[in-house]
């Protein structure tokens, strides 16, 4: 039976719905990366939200480039916005935001925010009912 390799390759699909400013968010519970000083493991939960411009993130190909990381040597910082930056070249969303909430480490807990937006673009203003 053959397995699923880690790769650095993000693919895409065509937005269903241009017209339309809508959220997508996706937790991915199981990321992995080396501390780059003791390679000791590191593991983070990431929230992905995206509102996406005229492009989808295809989920397995998301899965497989964040574990690509799991050997790959990189501090909390750099590696979240690594990550965010690839998103964003490969998506060109109106609005991302990467969230890091890395494991304890030396008894301090970790959370990295990267985001990007497109220029021009804000949300849609809140509707409040009476």
């Amino acid at each position: 039976m053959s397995r699923p390799a880690p790769s650095g390759d993000i693919e895409t699909f065509p937005n269903p719905q241009t017209g339309r400013d809508y959220t997508i968010r996706m937790r991915l519970p199981e990321f992995t990366c080396l501390c780059p000083r003791t390679g000791q493991p590191d593991f983070a939960a990431l929230d992905l939200e995206y509102v996406p411009g005229a492009l989808c993130v295809e989920l397995k190909s998301l899965k497989l480039y964040i574990w690509s990381f799991r050997d790959h040597g990189a501090f909390h910082e750099a590696v979240t916005n690594e990550i965010a930056d690839r998103l964003v070249a490969a998506l060109q969303p109106r609005f991302l935001r990467l969230t890091a909430q890395f494991n304890v480490r030396g008894g301090i807990y970790t959370t990295i925010v990267a985001e990007h937006r497109q220029s021009g673009w804000n949300p849609a203003p809140a509707l409040h009912l009476p």
